[in-house]
């Protein structure tokens, strides 16, 4: 049976465990890429050739299995991966816990938040497409976290396949400086095998799933172009070491010698190993472990700062330390079959069952239950967990990005970046059962997902879930339908709009009121006009005392509430600065309600008149299919109110790039579809807000004003 199962916990820890109790000898490893690159293949054949698993199982597979890491039955279906999944193997006796990330980017917080726990990654690219439109996107969020990486060009067998093509990608569109570790021999349907640049031999994958490593003496016909290689990959490794630099210059460059300045570079985030293979074909796979264990970091080897929350957020480096104050942090929650189990990375100290740690943003303290390490929608019980490790916990009840701390200091880890929704859905149970098994979901899912939010209507009542994409909330609503039987309807998708000022605005409020004995009285006097750079800032240059210093948070409280409703439609307002200048108070009858309300009441005033204008999402799509589809793309792109930023063709094969406005991509898909007989695929990502031409302008204003009309009504 291919389901879930617990392994009987173990009284003492297991070899596994004490293997990883060295902490130089552990892995954390992420495989990130864009859609369809095989990411969730190449786990599936790490999983096996580590002896994780017995039998291979592919990701639309026709044995009813589906790939081990995508365990949910939407992922089984849909061939996409949905949700991070975690397991760890050996590989010559280091002990590499890996997470299988998304592709699709309406799911990013799930590689966002699995590269913020990570030291290192796996950048799988495909060797026919090379680098596509999610590979820019993971690429930035690895350099957010400054996480080291190993690109690995996948599908080598695929018609149409060109390494040589996606490196040249590499340095142009993600500028790394890559540099090749291997080379193919063959390519397409005549791929066999690869040749090590590192120790110049030629190595082949035979046997009937690939185990079996045969190596030998380089094809003469490549043996020129290996060398060119070889030679080319010392220059580049020269530059992080002197010891290599001297050796090749005495012509004694050791294998050894190439692999330390390579792993120097790759450390240093100054250089991308560049390996390759098909894990379809199993090929490559193994040699790319052997890459992870070479060139990548130990949890020793990766920087790593909390705050002290006692010493006013002083940054505090933590050490890999398994005797230290433990510091352990939540990435991610999944209610699963056995309960709610919380994905921990342990960054200093140890824990073990029965342990008491501190959650820092409650000050509760909570003992450590059920201790397990994961695999997929598996779980081994184990009994201590060590610095370095990534593992579960049962029976904590905390949010994503809460931090545990032993006896110490009160240490915080930094929080990982959450973007916002950018689209929002309706939804109605059908019936009584319905409404409470749908809260349950909701409150399940919005406090697994940060990107999953759930709020009231204030004035239809409605519940309204927002999230990353129509995908994004399509799998939500299904997965609502399926684990808590809910029966329920859905409205139209809503687009996350934004209203903004456009000149600057001068304010001069007095809130006075008197009702008997003490009374209200505030005054705020300044400016509003547009920034760029952030939401919302308040620039304080009250002198004199004009109004109290106490006051100034109150203003500040009441100038955010302002800006959660526009007047325009209702959407938030953001890029706003307010210089807050002048004012006055009254010894008695000022207060912070007083001067909230006055500051509430400015904004909205100086609002009318600094031009207010209405902003939509835009998204950055990225349409791939056959050139002879890419008049017929245009066409719908520009027919959606889209700007072309670019295209390329490439052996057959187009890629366009536009940006177009949320609000006209839905239904894009089937459009898509029809436009280029199904051969076509597109991803999108939000990338900035734009103000609305004038005549969405209207509509919009006049849709607002219908739905006010029929509220009063």
């Amino acid at each position: 049976m291919h389901e879930g199962r617990v392994l009987a916990a173990r009284s003492k820890a297991s070899g596994h465990d004490h293997m990883s109790s060295s902490v130089d000898r552990i892995r954390n490893l992420g495989i990130s890429a864009h859609i369809d690159s095989g990411k969730t293949t190449l786990t599936e054949r790490i999983l096996f050739y580590a002896r994780k698993i017995h039998a291979i199982h592919e990701v639309k597979g026709k044995d009813g299995f589906g790939a081990t890491m995508d365990h949910m039955e939407l992922e089984r279906e849909r061939g996409i991966t949905i949700t991070s999944a975690s397991t760890s193997v050996q590989w010559r006796g280091y002990n590499i816990n890996i997470i299988d990330t998304p592709g699709h980017v309406d799911f990013t917080i799930e590689v966002e938040r699995s590269l913020r726990v990570l030291d290192g990654a796996v950048l799988v690219l495909c060797a026919v497409a090379g680098v596509q439109s999610q590979s820019i996107s993971v690429d930035r969020q690895m350099r957010r976290y400054r996480v080291p990486r190993i690109a690995f060009i996948n599908k080598c067998d695929r018609t149409g396949a060109n390494p040589d093509r996606v490196v040249r990608a590499l340095r142009d569109k993600l500028g790394h400086r890559p540099v090749l570790l291997q080379i193919p021999i063959g390519l397409e349907a005549a791929f066999e095998g690869i040749v090590d640049l590192i120790e110049m031999q030629a190595v082949y994958f035979c046997g009937a799933s690939g185990e079996e490593l045969e190596t030998g003496p380089i094809p003469e016909s490549m043996r020129n172009l290996a060398e060119e290689r070889h030679a080319e990959l010392i220059d580049v490794a020269c530059l992080f070491s002197d010891e290599l630099l001297a050796a090749a210059l005495e012509g004694r460059a050791t294998a050894e010698l190439i692999r330390d300045a390579v792993r120097r570079g790759t450390l240093s985030l100054d250089l991308t190993p560049v390996l390759m293979g098909s894990a379809y074909k199993n090929k490559g796979v193994q040699r790319l472990l052997d890459g992870v264990v070479d060139f990548l970091p130990s949890p020793a080897e990766v920087p790593i700062a909390a705050v002290d929350l006692e010493n006013d957020n002083a940054p505090v480096q933590l050490a890999c330390d398994p005797s230290a104050q433990p510091v352990l942090y939540a990435f991610k929650l999944d209610d699963g079959r056995f309960g709610q189990v919380t994905f921990i990375r342990i960054y200093q100290g140890s824990f073990a069952k029965g342990d008491t740690v501190v959650q820092t943003r409650t000050g509760r303290r909570i003992r450590i239950g059920r201790i397990v390490r994961l695999h997929a929608d598996t779980m081994e019980d184990i009994a201590v967990a060590e610095a370095g490790d990534i593992v579960g916990l049962f029976g904590v009840d905390c949010q994503t990005g809460d931090t545990f701390v032993g006896d110490g200091p009160r240490l915080a880890m930094t929080a990982m970046h959450v973007p916002d929704p950018v689209i929002a859905l309706a939804v109605k149970p059908a019936d009584n059962k319905s409404q409470v098994n749908m809260t349950k979901a909701l409150s399940r899912f919005a406090k697994e997902d940060p990107t999953f939010r759930v709020t009231q209507d204030q004035e239809s009542g409605e519940t309204v879930i927002s999230g990353m994409g129509e995908l994004h909330l399509d799998v939500y609503v299904e997965r609502m339908r399926r684990e808590y039987g809910v029966a329920v309807t859905t409205g139209a998708p809503q687009v996350a709009y934004r209203e903004a000022i456009s000149r600057r605005a001068e304010f001069d409020y007095l809130h006075r009121k008197q009702t008997g004995g003490s009374g209200q009285y505030a005054k705020v006097a300044g400016y509003i006009e547009p920034c760029e750079e952030k939401d919302y800032e308040l620039d304080n240059r009250i002198r004199g005392g004009a109004i109290p210093t106490e006051y100034i948070p109150a203003c500040d409280k009441g100038f955010r509430s302002a800006l959660a409703k526009g007047s325009l439609i209702g959407s938030p307002i953001v890029g706003v600065r307010v210089v807050l200048n002048d004012g006055n108070s009254h010894a008695v009858d000022s207060s912070d309600l007083a001067f909230q309300i006055a500051a509430r009441a400015a904004f909205r005033a100086a609002y009318q008149r600094a031009a207010p204008r209405i902003l939509e999402p835009l998204m950055r799509v990225s349409v791939e299919s056959p050139v002879e589809f890419q008049g017929a793309i245009y066409r719908t792109l520009l027919h959606r109110r889209g700007t072309i930023i670019g295209s390329q063709e490439d052996e057959g094969f187009a890629r366009i790039e536009a940006e177009v406005p949320l609000g006209e991509l839905f239904g894009y898909a089937t459009e898509l579809r029809s436009a280029t007989q199904g051969k076509a695929e597109y991803t999108m990502e939000f990338t900035r807000y734009a103000p609305v031409p004038g005549e969405v302008s209207e509509k919009l204003l006049s849709q607002s004003k219908n739905r006010a009309t029929q509220e009063v009504e």
